[in-house]
Formats: structure tokens, sequence, C-alpha cells
């Protein structure tokens, strides 16, 4: 399988969507769930327009369910176990392989979500992220002809279990409808989705915290700093608080201390003493002692002594001062004269 296909099938590449679609969506829960290192080697596959709309994703992404990320993970891999499949040897090759392995329910189940995101994507795909118990509860109260709709939209096994949760005359109804639906409008198909998931989003709880503009600058500090820059460049031309928060969470007052001897010897040139005698009040100690290492010896115990003779200070004063430094050092890193993007690549010319 190819690197674009694999995009394809994660929700993210030229396809998933803009920032708020639900494959973009489901893409960002991805990245989220694989970690920052794994996130950072795919975003490179992926164009500029692709990164800033699943960067934006990811960074309103604050709250999933747990079993929703189970579900995408989960999803994510058997069906590229399935594409594999289907690759080597056809859909029922496939399926026979599949059976072999999960049994014959979980191989229906991986086929017909795989066949159905292949052939077409639908505006109702943020429902396939229900389980089929809750979705039938949640559009029980719809109008039959609507539910019969939404039913006719996924997969065959995901409708199939919700439709056994129905009352049985209800059941009896969506089912006449389900076979007598004519041609849609794609515009009513657009409502419908519209209002069904902003009437699900409502009702959604029990989430946890996953992403959010952290997890979006964890990614970036992972990236090469070319890259990063780029987009983040691209992304800032519309959404520029956005890139604010994103910078302000992609290198943190504490990560000083993994910038080397050279880093922090620039750093110690510019910054102000006693800004740093702030700083470095509220720091922990491996901060402390990567700073001291490159001071001299009566620099250290006369800044140990003004941090003693301060007392208890204020948090607010000690993050301005932290936040200056930090902004010190994005100046030497945009200046070349430190790194402190990610990735293993050095350039020379």
């Amino acid at each position: 399988m190819d690197d674009a296909q694999l995009l394809k099938l994660a929700g993210l590449g030229p396809n998933a969507g803009a920032s708020g679609s639900p494959n973009m969506r489901k893409g960002a829960i991805l990245m989220v769930a694989l970690g920052e290192e794994l996130s950072s080697k795919i975003m490179v596959f992926l164009d500029d327009a692709d990164v800033s709309d699943l960067s934006r994703e990811i960074a309103i992404t604050k709250v999933v369910p747990p079993e929703q990320i189970d579900e995408v993970v989960e999803e994510f891999y058997n069906m590229l176990l399935a594409k594999k499949f289907i690759s080597k040897g056809g859909l029922e090759y496939a399926k026979a392989i599949l059976i072999k392995s999960l049994g014959p329910e979980r191989a229906r189940k991986i086929i017909d979500r795989l066949t159905k995101l292949l052939e077409q994507s639908t505006g109702f795909d943020f429902l396939t992220r229900v389980d089929p118990k809750q979705l039938a509860k949640f559009i029980m109260s719809e109008h039959p002809q609507a539910i019969a709709l939404i039913l006719a939209h996924l997969d065959p096994s995901h409708a199939a279990e919700s439709m056994a949760q129905l009352p049985e005359e209800l059941k009896a109804e969506v089912t006449v409808r389900i076979a007598n639906l004519q041609d849609i409008s794609p515009s009513v198909v657009k409502t419908l989705s519209k209002v069904l998931e902003e009437k699900f989003e409502a009702l959604s709880s029990y989430n946890v915290e996953v992403g959010g503009v952290k997890s979006v600058a964890e990614i970036f500090n992972r990236m090469d700093r070319q890259t990063s820059r780029a987009t983040l460049e691209r992304l800032e031309k519309n959404s520029p608080e956005l890139v604010a928060r994103i910078r302000d969470m992609m290198f943190v007052f504490d990560d000083i201390r993994v910038l080397g001897v050279v880093a922090i010897q620039e750093i110690l040139k510019r910054v102000d003493k006693k800004v740093l005698t702030f700083a470095l009040k509220g720091a922990d100690e491996e901060t402390k002692k990567a700073f001291f290492e490159n001071m001299s010896k009566r620099a250290v115990e006369t800044m140990q002594e003004e941090m003693d003779f301060m007392g208890p200070v204020r948090l607010k004063d000690v993050e301005k001062a932290q936040h200056e430094i930090v902004g010190i050092v994005r100046e030497l890193d945009e200046d070349g004269v430190i790194s402190i993007g990610g990735g293993d690549e050095e350039q020379f010319i």
C-alpha cells in the first residue's frame, strides 16, 4: 500500500475534507492517538493545505470519549489490514482471511466499512463513531423517514445493529421506507446531517482531554525546522491567534536544558541577570543546573544568594521572566544562531 492510500484510510489526504469535517476529525483523533513522533512523520506526506486543516482540527479536538479513540485506532488498523488483503487477492480473498483471523462478524463489519469508505463519503460519517445501541436511542425520536435516510447512508453492519434496537413497530415502518427510498437531494442530506451532528455534540458526555493546541505544538516540535516553519506561516494567514498559541506551547522555559552548552551560553549573553534570577526561582533543578554549569562559580553563588534573599515570589512574575527568556530563545532560533526545531537533520551551506 502506498502512502496516499494509507492517508486516505486515515481520514487525511486530499479527500479528507476541510477542517471540521468528520473525516478530518477522525484524522485528528488518529494523529493524537499515534503520538507526536509518528504523527510528525505522517505530516510529511501531506500538502500544506491539509497540514493546516489537520493542525487546526487537532487544536480544537480537546476532548474525545475514550471508546471513540479506541474505535478510530482499531478501525484504522483493521481497514489497513483489509485493504492489504484486497490489494493482494481481491475482496473475496480479504473476506476469507479476515474471517479466519477475526471471525465472520468482525470480518463482515470491517469489509462493510472499508467498502463504504472507498466508494463514497456521506454527510452522516460522524454517526459511524457512535455505538449502534447509542445511535438507535439517539435517532429513535426522529421521523421514520429521517431514520430511514440515516440508516441507508450507514454501512450495512452498523445500520443492522442500530435497526435491531428500534421498537418492532418503528423497525417495520423504517424498513419499508428504506426499501422505497428514491434519489435524495444532497442539500437535504447535508441539512439533516448538520442538525443531527449539532444535537449529538450537545448530548456528548464522559469526555477526556486528548488533543488541543498542546498536541499540535508537540507534533510541530518533532517536525524538521523548515517544514514546521513553512506550515505555521501558511496557517498564520487564516488563524493568527491559533498560531500564536501553538508557538507559545512549542517551546517552554524548561525545554532550555536540552538545547546544549552553546545554546545556553548564547542565551546567557542576551538575558538580563535580574530576569534570569526570577525565571530560575521557579525552575526545576535540572533547568537550574543547565544554566549554572555554564556560569562562573562566583556568578552562580551570587544568583543563588539573590534567589534566597527574594523569598517567596509571585508566580506571574516568574512566568513573565521565563516567557521573556523563551522570546530570546526564539529570536536566536530565527537568526539561525541556535536550533530549537525537531528532526535529526541539520542543514549546511
